[in-house]
């Protein structure tokens, strides 16, 4: 237990900021689930045959979505929220499942 005033303030301040910090980075997994279930649907849908372009919208889509999710993931760096090797590999896997598809 803390003793002095600073100490119990401090304590006081890292749950508050520790829920803040766990809130931002379930809505950071919820857009990635949002993004993953966006390519796979791509995927099954009639329209996607390997090696032929993809119609305009669906490729829009998929790009508008990454970039929400990237934007998120770069406010949280910057918040210090996420470290930033966890931002870049988070952003690369999903940059690899997003334009290989594609």
């Amino acid at each position: 237990m803390a003793n002095s005033r600073s100490a119990k303030k401090r304590i006081k301040i890292n749950r508050r900021n520790n829920i803040q910090n766990n809130s931002y980075k379930s809505l950071i997994k919820y857009y990635e689930k949002i993004h993953l279930n966006l390519i796979k649907e791509y995927k099954s849908s009639e329209n996607f045959v390997e090696g032929q372009p993809t119609p305009d919208n669906i490729k829009k889509t998929l790009l508008d979505s990454f970039a929400l999710v990237a934007s998120r993931i770069d406010r949280a760096v910057k918040k210090k929220i996420i470290h930033k090797n966890t931002a870049i590999r988070k952003k690369n896997n999903l940059f690899r499942k997003t334009f290989m598809t594609s």
